[in-house]
C-alpha cells in the first residue's frame, strides 16, 4: 500500500488534515485504532472558535453546523454572587459556535467515506519506521488482523496524547514542557434544557462551576472536584445541588434538575512538546499539546495547526516531484508553537482564574476576585479576554 501522506488518528485533527489534503490533490490514508462508533460518539470538547467555524466550512463540512450550531455573542462570569456578561461579539466583531466534538467528527468521517479514499478503523500493532528517511513507512495490522506496510511521503501524527506518534521521535530529541492541575472536572450529560443562552463560568468558595450545552435539549456542565474523584461521592441529587450553589448570584438563580445520562472526572494539564516535527513525521493537536478545557481551546488548537501543516503540504506537492519545497513544512513546529503558547497562557490564565485550589491562602482568594473585578470593569480587559475567547488568527 502506498500513499502521499499517511495519518495515523482519525479524531478531528486526523480527519480534518485528510479533508483539507483532498481538497488540494494531495492523497492520504487514515488509520484509527478504535472502531468508527467509538470516535463518533466520544463526548469531549463543544466550543468552536469563530476561526474553525470558517476552516471547517471552507473544507465543505459545516453544512450541519451551521443549521444546528448553537451561535453564541457572549459568554457570563460569575463571581462574588455577581453576573458579567462579556460581550464577544461587541467587542471583536466574532462569535463562538457550540457544536461538540462528536458532532464534528461525524461530519468529517462522512465526507471522507463519500471520497472514497482509505479510511481504516480498529487497526492493531501500529508503528512508525523510516522516519529520518526520504520513505517513512506505517506498519499494522488490519481489522482482519493481515499485516500491512503503507509506504509514504511523510506521516502526520494525530493520534493524540496517548499515541505512539510522540513516542516514535528518536530519544532526546523532544523538550516536554508540563503543569498537572490539583484539580478535575466532574462533568454531566443532562436532558434538560440549559438555564442560560449562553456559557457560565463561576467562581466560588466551593470551587469552579461551568453551565454549558449541546443543544436546546441538553445541557453539558461542570464542577471542579478532586482529579481522582471516585463518582460514587457523586450521586445525581448532590451535582444538581452543588451545581445550583455554585451558579447562584445575589439575584437568584434555578438551575432546572434532569435525567443524567453521562459522568466522568477529567484530570487537567497543561503539555507542550517541542518541536512538532522530526524528519518525515509531524505532530498535530493532542499528540503534540494539552490545554485545560478552561479556555475552549483543545479541538480548536487541532484545527489550527491541521491548517498549517495541511498549506505546508499542498505546497510541497505544487513543487515538480522529487523537488517539492520543503520551506513551509521545515517551519511548521516553529509556526504553531508560536501560536500554541499564546493559547496556553490563556488556558492557563482562565483556569487559575476561575479554580479554587487547596494551597490558595486568603491573599490568593482577594486577588483572584480583584482581578475578576477588574475584568469585569475594564473594557481594554475585557477585550484581551474577547480577542482569545474567539479565536486568534492561524498562521
Amino acid at each position: 500500500m502506498q500513499t502521499q501522506v499517511a495519518i495515523i488518528g482519525a479524531g478531528p485533527a486526523g480527519l480534518l488534515l485528510a479533508q483539507l489534503l483532498h481538497l488540494r490533490g494531495v492523497d492520504s490514508v487514515v488509520l484509527e485504532v478504535k472502531s468508527r462508533h467509538y470516535i463518533e460518539h466520544r463526548v469531549r470538547a463543544g466550543v468552536l472558535e469563530n476561526v474553525s467555524v470558517d476552516v471547517l466550512n471552507a473544507a465543505g463540512v459545516g453544512e450541519r453546523l451551521m443549521r444546528e450550531g448553537l451561535r453564541h455573542e457572549g459568554v457570563h462570569l460569575r463571581f462574588a454572587g455577581r453576573d458579567h456578561r462579556i460581550d464577544l461579539h461587541g467587542l471583536t466583531g466574532r462569535v463562538v459556535t457550540v457544536y461538540g466534538q462528536q458532532e464534528v467528527v461525524k461530519d468529517l468521517v462522512a465526507a471522507r467515506v463519500a471520497t472514497g479514499r482509505p479510511l481504516h478503523f480498529e487497526v492493531e500493532d501500529v508503528s512508525v519506521h523510516g522516519i529520518d528517511s526520504s520513505a517513512p513507512e506505517v506498519r499494522f495490522r488490519n481489522k482482519g488482523g493481515a499485516e500491512t506496510v503503507l509506504a509514504c511521503d511523510f506521516i502526520a501524527g494525530c493520534d493524540g496524547f496517548h499515541g505512539i506518534c510522540r513516542q516514535s521521535f528518536p530519544s532526546g530529541t523532544l523538550q516536554l514542557f508540563e503543569r498537572v492541575y490539583p484539580y478535575g472536572w466532574l462533568g454531566i450529560l443532562a436532558d434538560v434544557a440549559p438555564a442560560s443562552d449562553e456559557l457560565i463560568y463561576a467562581n466560588h468558595d466551593n470551587g469552579f462551576a461551568l453551565l454549558t450545552m449541546r443543544s436546546p435539549t441538553v445541557s453539558r456542565l461542570y464542577l471542579q472536584c478532586e482529579p481522582d474523584e471516585p463518582l460514587e461521592n457523586w450521586p445525581d441529587e448532590r451535582i444538581w445541588q452543588e451545581l445550583e450553589t455554585r451558579l447562584s448570584t445575589r439575584e437568584g438563580f434555578h438551575l432546572p434538575a434532569g435525567p443524567i445520562t453521562q459522568k466522568s472526572v477529567t484530570p487537567m494539564r497543561s503539555f507542550v512538546a517541542e518541536p512538532m516535527q522530526h524528519g518525515r513525521l509531524f505532530l498535530a493537536g493532542d499528540a503534540a499539546h494539552i490545554v485545560p478545557p478552561t479556555g475552549a481551546k483543545g479541538m480548536n488548537s487541532a484545527v489550527a495547526d491541521v491548517c498549517v501543516l495541511a498549506d505546508a503540504f499542498a505546497d510541497y506537492y505544487a513543487g515538480a516531484r522529487g523537488s517539492g519545497r520543503l520551506e513551509k513544512l521545515d517551519s511548521y513546529s516553529e509556526k504553531c508553537l508560536r501560536r500554541i503558547w499564546k493559547v496556553q497562557r490563556f488556558s492557563w490564565w482562565v483556569t487559575q482564574l476561575m479554580h479554587r485550589s487547596a494551597a490558595d491562602n486568603e491573599f490568593d482568594r482577594r486577588r483572584q476576585l480583584a482581578e475578576l473585578d477588574y475584568l469585569s470593569t475594564s473594557r481594554a480587559a475585557e477585550l484581551t479576554f474577547a480577542e482569545n475567547y474567539v479565536g486568534l488568527p492561524i498562521g
